[in-house]
Protein backbone atom coordinates (compact mmCIF):
# COMPACT_ATOMS: atom_id res chain seq x y z
CA UNK A 1 0.00 0.00 0.00
CA UNK A 2 1.35 3.41 -1.01
CA UNK A 3 2.25 5.95 1.67
CA UNK A 4 2.39 9.74 1.66
CA UNK A 5 4.96 12.12 3.10
CA UNK A 6 2.25 13.54 5.35
CA UNK A 7 1.58 10.09 6.80
CA UNK A 8 5.30 9.46 7.30
CA UNK A 9 5.68 12.80 9.09
CA UNK A 10 2.86 11.87 11.46
CA UNK A 11 4.73 8.66 12.29
CA UNK A 12 7.92 10.66 12.85
CA UNK A 13 6.12 13.02 15.27
CA UNK A 14 4.81 10.04 17.23
CA UNK A 15 8.24 8.36 17.33
CA UNK A 16 6.95 5.41 15.32
CA UNK A 17 8.74 5.92 12.00
CA UNK A 18 11.04 3.16 10.78
CA UNK A 19 14.21 4.81 9.54
CA UNK A 20 17.20 2.97 8.03
CA UNK A 21 20.31 4.09 6.20
CA UNK A 22 20.98 3.35 2.55
CA UNK A 23 23.41 0.64 3.69
CA UNK A 24 20.96 -0.96 6.09
CA UNK A 25 18.11 -1.08 3.58
CA UNK A 26 20.18 -3.29 1.25
CA UNK A 27 20.35 -6.10 3.81
CA UNK A 28 16.71 -5.58 4.78
CA UNK A 29 15.52 -5.84 1.17
CA UNK A 30 17.57 -9.00 0.61
CA UNK A 31 16.27 -10.57 3.82
CA UNK A 32 12.58 -9.68 3.61
CA UNK A 33 12.06 -8.87 -0.06
CA UNK A 34 11.36 -5.45 -1.52
CA UNK A 35 7.59 -5.58 -1.09
CA UNK A 36 7.73 -6.37 2.63
CA UNK A 37 10.59 -3.96 3.21
CA UNK A 38 8.67 -1.16 1.47
CA UNK A 39 5.74 -1.75 3.83
CA UNK A 40 7.93 -1.64 6.92
CA UNK A 41 10.39 1.17 6.12
CA UNK A 42 9.32 4.82 6.16
CA UNK A 43 12.58 6.63 5.41
CA UNK A 44 15.98 5.76 3.97
CA UNK A 45 18.81 8.17 4.78
CA UNK A 46 21.75 8.87 2.50
CA UNK A 47 25.01 10.79 2.76
CA UNK A 48 27.98 12.13 0.85
CA UNK A 49 31.08 14.09 1.90
CA UNK A 50 33.44 15.26 -0.78
CA UNK A 51 34.95 18.26 -2.56
CA UNK A 52 32.25 20.32 -4.28
CA UNK A 53 33.86 23.20 -6.16
CA UNK A 54 30.60 24.84 -7.23
CA UNK A 55 29.91 26.09 -3.71
CA UNK A 56 30.04 29.40 -1.91
CA UNK A 57 28.36 31.70 0.57
CA UNK A 58 26.79 35.13 0.55
CA UNK A 59 26.82 37.64 3.38
CA UNK A 60 25.27 40.91 4.39
CA UNK A 61 27.80 42.59 6.66
CA UNK A 62 25.71 45.61 7.60
CA UNK A 63 26.04 49.32 6.87
CA UNK A 64 29.05 51.33 7.97
CA UNK A 65 29.09 54.91 9.30
CA UNK A 66 29.17 56.70 6.94
CA UNK A 67 27.77 54.19 4.48
CA UNK A 68 29.81 52.47 1.80
CA UNK A 69 28.71 50.83 -1.43
CA UNK A 70 31.00 47.88 -2.11
CA UNK A 71 28.62 46.86 -4.90
CA UNK A 72 30.69 47.66 -7.96
CA UNK A 73 33.81 48.00 -5.80
CA UNK A 74 36.01 45.29 -4.33
CA UNK A 75 36.01 43.13 -1.23
CA UNK A 76 38.44 40.67 0.34
CA UNK A 77 38.03 38.18 3.16
CA UNK A 78 41.40 37.15 4.61
CA UNK A 79 42.90 38.43 1.35
CA UNK A 80 40.62 36.22 -0.75
CA UNK A 81 38.47 38.16 -3.26
CA UNK A 82 34.69 38.08 -2.94
CA UNK A 83 32.17 39.09 -5.60
CA UNK A 84 30.55 42.50 -5.09
CA UNK A 85 28.15 42.89 -8.01
CA UNK A 86 25.08 43.14 -5.80
CA UNK A 87 23.80 45.94 -3.60
CA UNK A 88 25.76 48.07 -1.14
CA UNK A 89 26.81 45.56 1.53
CA UNK A 90 26.09 42.11 0.02
CA UNK A 91 29.00 39.93 -1.12
CA UNK A 92 29.47 36.35 -2.31
CA UNK A 93 32.63 34.29 -1.89
CA UNK A 94 33.20 31.23 -4.05
CA UNK A 95 34.82 28.08 -2.74
CA UNK A 96 37.58 28.16 -5.37
CA UNK A 97 38.49 31.84 -4.97
CA UNK A 98 42.19 32.40 -4.27
CA UNK A 99 44.42 35.41 -3.54
CA UNK A 100 45.75 37.17 -6.62
CA UNK A 101 48.26 35.13 -8.56
CA UNK A 102 48.74 31.75 -10.19
CA UNK A 103 48.71 28.96 -7.58
CA UNK A 104 51.06 26.86 -9.70
CA UNK A 105 53.76 29.49 -9.26
CA UNK A 106 53.47 29.74 -5.49
CA UNK A 107 56.35 29.13 -3.10
CA UNK A 108 54.68 25.89 -2.08
CA UNK A 109 54.77 23.07 -4.63
CA UNK A 110 51.62 23.47 -6.61
CA UNK A 111 49.03 25.54 -4.82
CA UNK A 112 47.89 28.15 -2.40
CA UNK A 113 47.02 26.58 0.90
CA UNK A 114 44.16 28.99 1.53
CA UNK A 115 41.15 30.18 -0.45
CA UNK A 116 37.41 30.67 -0.45
CA UNK A 117 36.62 27.25 0.99
CA UNK A 118 38.92 27.92 3.92
CA UNK A 119 37.32 31.33 4.55
CA UNK A 120 33.91 29.66 4.80
CA UNK A 121 35.29 27.03 7.18
CA UNK A 122 36.92 29.71 9.35
CA UNK A 123 33.68 31.68 9.59
CA UNK A 124 31.68 28.59 10.52
CA UNK A 125 34.37 27.85 13.11
CA UNK A 126 33.62 31.19 14.77
CA UNK A 127 36.95 32.75 13.84
CA UNK A 128 37.39 36.46 13.12
CA UNK A 129 38.04 37.13 9.44
CA UNK A 130 39.73 40.24 8.04
CA UNK A 131 37.38 42.17 5.75
CA UNK A 132 38.56 44.89 3.37
CA UNK A 133 36.07 46.64 1.11
CA UNK A 134 36.23 49.54 -1.32
CA UNK A 135 33.61 51.67 -3.05
CA UNK A 136 33.70 54.46 -5.59
CA UNK A 137 31.72 56.92 -3.46
CA UNK A 138 28.28 58.36 -4.16
CA UNK A 139 26.09 61.00 -2.54
CA UNK A 140 24.21 58.33 -0.58
CA UNK A 141 27.25 56.08 -0.03
CA UNK A 142 30.17 58.49 0.42
CA UNK A 143 32.67 56.17 2.12
CA UNK A 144 35.30 54.60 -0.13
CA UNK A 145 37.23 52.21 2.12
CA UNK A 146 36.64 49.95 5.12
CA UNK A 147 38.91 47.55 7.00
CA UNK A 148 37.64 45.54 9.93
CA UNK A 149 37.33 42.08 11.48
CA UNK A 150 34.03 40.31 10.96
CA UNK A 151 32.59 37.31 12.77
CA UNK A 152 29.71 35.13 11.64
CA UNK A 153 27.68 35.93 14.76
CA UNK A 154 27.72 39.64 13.82
CA UNK A 155 26.64 39.24 10.20
CA UNK A 156 23.03 40.03 9.30
CA UNK A 157 22.86 37.03 6.98
CA UNK A 158 25.35 34.29 6.24
CA UNK A 159 23.98 31.78 3.74
CA UNK A 160 25.63 28.81 2.08
CA UNK A 161 24.48 28.75 -1.54
CA UNK A 162 25.94 26.04 -3.77
CA UNK A 163 24.95 26.00 -7.46
CA UNK A 164 26.13 22.42 -8.10
CA UNK A 165 26.44 19.75 -5.40
CA UNK A 166 25.73 16.06 -4.91
CA UNK A 167 26.70 14.84 -8.40
CA UNK A 168 24.81 11.72 -9.40
CA UNK A 169 27.70 9.42 -10.31
CA UNK A 170 31.00 10.64 -11.72
CA UNK A 171 34.03 9.70 -13.80
CA UNK A 172 36.93 7.52 -12.75
CA UNK A 173 39.99 9.61 -13.61
CA UNK A 174 43.18 8.10 -15.07
CA UNK A 175 46.18 9.42 -16.98
CA UNK A 176 47.48 7.77 -20.16
CA UNK A 177 50.17 10.38 -20.81
CA UNK A 178 53.85 10.15 -19.90
CA UNK A 179 53.81 12.88 -17.27
CA UNK A 180 52.07 13.52 -13.96
CA UNK A 181 48.98 15.71 -14.28
CA UNK A 182 47.26 17.71 -11.53
CA UNK A 183 43.47 17.87 -11.63
CA UNK A 184 40.41 18.49 -9.47
CA UNK A 185 40.32 14.70 -9.23
CA UNK A 186 43.72 14.79 -7.58
CA UNK A 187 47.19 13.94 -8.84
CA UNK A 188 47.15 11.36 -11.63
CA UNK A 189 50.29 9.33 -12.20
CA UNK A 190 51.47 8.70 -15.77
CA UNK A 191 50.81 5.54 -17.78
CA UNK A 192 47.81 4.43 -15.71
CA UNK A 193 49.67 4.82 -12.44
CA UNK A 194 46.48 5.28 -10.41
CA UNK A 195 42.72 5.86 -10.70
CA UNK A 196 40.72 8.36 -8.63
CA UNK A 197 36.97 8.46 -8.14
CA UNK A 198 34.60 10.72 -6.20
CA UNK A 199 31.28 9.35 -5.02
CA UNK A 200 29.79 7.61 -2.00
CA UNK A 201 28.27 5.03 -4.33
CA UNK A 202 25.44 3.18 -2.61
CA UNK A 203 25.15 5.91 0.04
CA UNK A 204 25.07 8.83 -2.41
CA UNK A 205 21.72 10.71 -2.37
CA UNK A 206 20.84 10.89 -6.05
CA UNK A 207 22.00 7.34 -6.72
CA UNK A 208 19.35 6.20 -4.22
CA UNK A 209 16.66 8.18 -6.02
CA UNK A 210 17.98 7.89 -9.57
CA UNK A 211 14.79 9.03 -11.33
CA UNK A 212 14.14 11.95 -8.93
CA UNK A 213 10.87 10.53 -7.63
CA UNK A 214 11.22 12.13 -4.17
CA UNK A 215 14.09 14.65 -4.31
CA UNK A 216 12.99 17.97 -5.76
CA UNK A 217 12.77 21.70 -5.21
CA UNK A 218 11.96 22.29 -1.55
CA UNK A 219 13.35 19.00 -0.23
CA UNK A 220 14.75 19.50 3.28
CA UNK A 221 18.26 18.09 3.67
CA UNK A 222 21.24 17.78 6.00
CA UNK A 223 23.63 20.44 4.73
CA UNK A 224 27.00 21.18 6.30
CA UNK A 225 25.80 19.97 9.69
CA UNK A 226 22.67 22.14 9.64
CA UNK A 227 19.36 22.11 7.79
CA UNK A 228 19.29 23.11 4.15
CA UNK A 229 17.05 22.80 1.11
CA UNK A 230 17.22 21.81 -2.52
CA UNK A 231 16.39 25.04 -4.35
CA UNK A 232 16.77 24.00 -8.01
CA UNK A 233 18.44 21.43 -10.16
CA UNK A 234 22.17 22.06 -10.09
CA UNK A 235 24.17 23.44 -12.98
CA UNK A 236 25.18 20.80 -15.53
CA UNK A 237 22.13 18.72 -14.51
CA UNK A 238 22.17 16.12 -17.29
CA UNK A 239 19.48 13.52 -16.69
CA UNK A 240 19.25 12.04 -20.18
CA UNK A 241 22.43 9.95 -20.03
CA UNK A 242 22.65 6.19 -20.47
CA UNK A 243 21.21 4.26 -17.51
CA UNK A 244 21.07 0.68 -16.30
CA UNK A 245 17.72 -1.17 -16.43
CA UNK A 246 17.32 -0.11 -12.78
CA UNK A 247 17.55 3.56 -13.74
CA UNK A 248 21.06 4.18 -12.39
CA UNK A 249 23.10 6.50 -14.66
CA UNK A 250 26.40 5.10 -15.90
CA UNK A 251 28.05 8.54 -16.20
CA UNK A 252 27.66 11.96 -14.52
CA UNK A 253 23.97 12.89 -14.53
CA UNK A 254 21.83 14.82 -12.03
CA UNK A 255 23.03 17.63 -9.76
CA UNK A 256 21.49 19.80 -7.03
CA UNK A 257 21.54 23.49 -6.16
CA UNK A 258 21.31 23.73 -2.37
CA UNK A 259 21.26 26.42 0.29
CA UNK A 260 21.02 26.83 4.05
CA UNK A 261 21.81 29.04 7.02
CA UNK A 262 25.60 29.04 7.47
CA UNK A 263 25.17 30.03 11.12
CA UNK A 264 23.66 26.60 11.84
CA UNK A 265 26.48 24.67 10.23
CA UNK A 266 29.60 22.98 11.55
CA UNK A 267 33.25 23.01 10.44
CA UNK A 268 33.07 19.22 10.83
CA UNK A 269 30.95 19.14 7.66
CA UNK A 270 32.31 22.16 5.77
CA UNK A 271 36.05 22.01 5.23
CA UNK A 272 38.34 23.98 2.97
CA UNK A 273 40.61 21.78 0.87
CA UNK A 274 43.55 22.31 -1.45
CA UNK A 275 44.49 20.27 -4.52
CA UNK A 276 48.07 20.45 -5.76
CA UNK A 277 48.26 22.15 -9.14
CA UNK A 278 44.50 22.82 -9.26
CA UNK A 279 43.58 25.12 -6.40
CA UNK A 280 41.17 25.23 -3.49
CA UNK A 281 37.65 23.96 -2.94
CA UNK A 282 35.14 23.21 -0.20
CA UNK A 283 34.39 19.74 1.10
CA UNK A 284 30.66 19.59 1.81
CA UNK A 285 28.57 17.13 3.81
CA UNK A 286 25.09 16.44 2.43
CA UNK A 287 22.47 13.96 3.58
CA UNK A 288 19.04 13.51 2.02
CA UNK A 289 16.13 11.48 3.43
CA UNK A 290 14.20 9.39 0.94
CA UNK A 291 10.56 8.73 1.90
CA UNK A 292 9.59 5.19 0.98
CA UNK A 293 6.23 5.85 -0.63
CA UNK A 294 6.05 2.59 -2.56
CA UNK A 295 8.02 -0.50 -3.56
CA UNK A 296 9.59 1.12 -6.63
CA UNK A 297 11.24 3.81 -4.50
CA UNK A 298 12.56 1.19 -2.07
CA UNK A 299 14.03 -0.86 -4.92
CA UNK A 300 15.96 2.21 -6.06
CA UNK A 301 17.04 3.05 -2.50
CA UNK A 302 18.40 -0.48 -2.05
CA UNK A 303 20.92 -0.05 -4.86
CA UNK A 304 24.29 -1.73 -4.23
CA UNK A 305 27.80 -0.67 -5.16
CA UNK A 306 28.10 -3.52 -7.64
CA UNK A 307 25.03 -2.17 -9.49
CA UNK A 308 26.52 1.32 -9.95
CA UNK A 309 28.87 1.69 -12.92
CA UNK A 310 31.21 4.57 -13.76
CA UNK A 311 33.19 5.48 -16.87
CA UNK A 312 36.99 5.34 -16.82
CA UNK A 313 38.21 8.57 -18.43
CA UNK A 314 41.70 9.65 -19.54
CA UNK A 315 42.09 13.16 -18.08
CA UNK A 316 45.20 13.84 -20.14
CA UNK A 317 43.23 13.84 -23.40
CA UNK A 318 39.56 12.89 -23.32
CA UNK A 319 38.16 15.18 -20.63
CA UNK A 320 35.68 16.86 -20.97
CA UNK A 321 34.77 15.32 -24.34
CA UNK A 322 34.32 11.87 -22.86
CA UNK A 323 33.80 8.89 -25.10
CA UNK A 324 31.72 6.59 -22.85
CA UNK A 325 33.20 3.16 -22.57
CA UNK A 326 36.40 4.02 -24.45
CA UNK A 327 38.45 2.80 -21.48
CA UNK A 328 35.68 0.66 -20.10
CA UNK A 329 33.49 1.02 -17.07
CA UNK A 330 33.81 -0.33 -13.54
CA UNK A 331 31.44 -0.63 -10.61
CA UNK A 332 31.84 0.91 -7.18
CA UNK A 333 32.44 -2.42 -5.51
CA UNK A 334 35.51 -2.82 -7.71
CA UNK A 335 36.62 0.77 -7.03
CA UNK A 336 36.32 0.33 -3.28
CA UNK A 337 38.29 -2.94 -3.42
CA UNK A 338 41.42 -0.85 -4.06
CA UNK A 339 42.27 -2.03 -7.58
CA UNK A 340 40.68 -2.10 -11.00
CA UNK A 341 41.87 -3.31 -14.39
CA UNK A 342 42.20 -0.87 -17.30
CA UNK A 343 43.68 -1.83 -20.67
CA UNK A 344 44.84 -5.11 -19.14
CA UNK A 345 46.72 -3.38 -16.31
CA UNK A 346 45.83 -3.58 -12.63
CA UNK A 347 45.95 -0.13 -11.04
CA UNK A 348 45.31 1.20 -7.54
CA UNK A 349 42.19 3.25 -6.86
CA UNK A 350 41.64 6.13 -4.46
CA UNK A 351 38.44 7.87 -3.40
CA UNK A 352 38.63 11.63 -2.93
CA UNK A 353 35.29 11.63 -1.12
CA UNK A 354 34.97 9.97 2.28
CA UNK A 355 32.72 6.93 2.55
CA UNK A 356 33.22 6.83 6.33
CA UNK A 357 31.98 10.42 6.65
CA UNK A 358 29.07 9.71 4.30
CA UNK A 359 28.09 6.88 6.62
CA UNK A 360 28.25 9.24 9.61
CA UNK A 361 25.96 11.72 7.85
CA UNK A 362 23.40 9.03 7.00
CA UNK A 363 23.46 7.85 10.63
CA UNK A 364 23.18 11.39 12.00
CA UNK A 365 20.21 12.14 9.76
CA UNK A 366 18.59 8.85 10.79
CA UNK A 367 18.91 9.76 14.47
CA UNK A 368 17.48 13.25 13.93
CA UNK A 369 14.43 11.81 12.18
CA UNK A 370 13.93 9.16 14.87
CA UNK A 371 13.99 11.90 17.55
CA UNK A 372 11.36 13.90 15.66
CA UNK A 373 13.84 16.74 15.11
CA UNK A 374 13.78 16.47 11.31
CA UNK A 375 10.57 16.25 9.28
CA UNK A 376 10.32 15.54 5.57
CA UNK A 377 9.05 18.04 3.00
CA UNK A 378 6.98 17.66 -0.14
CA UNK A 379 8.86 18.93 -3.20
CA UNK A 380 7.09 21.92 -4.74
CA UNK A 381 8.41 20.78 -8.13
CA UNK A 382 10.34 17.75 -9.34
CA UNK A 383 13.73 17.90 -11.02
CA UNK A 384 14.00 17.49 -14.80
CA UNK A 385 13.94 13.72 -15.23
CA UNK A 386 15.52 11.20 -17.58
CA UNK A 387 12.95 11.87 -20.31
CA UNK A 388 14.19 15.48 -20.50
CA UNK A 389 17.09 14.22 -22.62
CA UNK A 390 20.75 15.24 -22.52
CA UNK A 391 20.84 18.88 -21.47
CA UNK A 392 24.52 19.62 -20.76
CA UNK A 393 26.41 21.19 -23.66
CA UNK A 394 30.00 22.25 -24.21
CA UNK A 395 30.61 25.89 -25.02
CA UNK A 396 30.06 26.80 -28.65
CA UNK A 397 32.95 29.22 -29.09
CA UNK A 398 32.40 31.99 -31.64
CA UNK A 399 34.54 35.02 -32.53
CA UNK A 400 33.55 38.26 -30.81
CA UNK A 401 32.05 40.96 -33.03
CA UNK A 402 32.49 44.68 -32.47
CA UNK A 403 29.27 46.36 -31.43
CA UNK A 404 30.60 49.86 -30.90
CA UNK A 405 32.88 52.29 -32.66
CA UNK A 406 31.86 51.31 -36.16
Amino acid sequence: MAKTIKEINERIKKGKAVVVTAEEVIELAEKKGTKKAAQEVDVVTTGTFGPMCSSGAYFNFGHTKPRIKVGGGTSFLNNVPAYTGFAAVDIYIGATAIPDGDPRNSVFPGEFNYGGGHVIEDLVNGKDVAFVGTGYGTDCYPRKHVETLINIKDLNEAVLFNPRNGYQNYNVAVNLSDKVIYTYMGMLQPRLGNANYCSAGQLSPLLNDPLYKTIGIGTRIFLGGGIGYVVWNGTQHNPGVKRTPGGVPTSPAGTLAVMGDLKQMSPQWLKGASFTGYGVTLTVGIGIPIPILNEEILVHAAVKDEDIKAQVVDYSQSYPQVQPGSLGEVNYSQLKSGTIEVNGKKINTGGISSYAKAREIAQSLKQSIEKGAFLLTEPVALLPSADAGVTFKLLNERPLRKTRGK
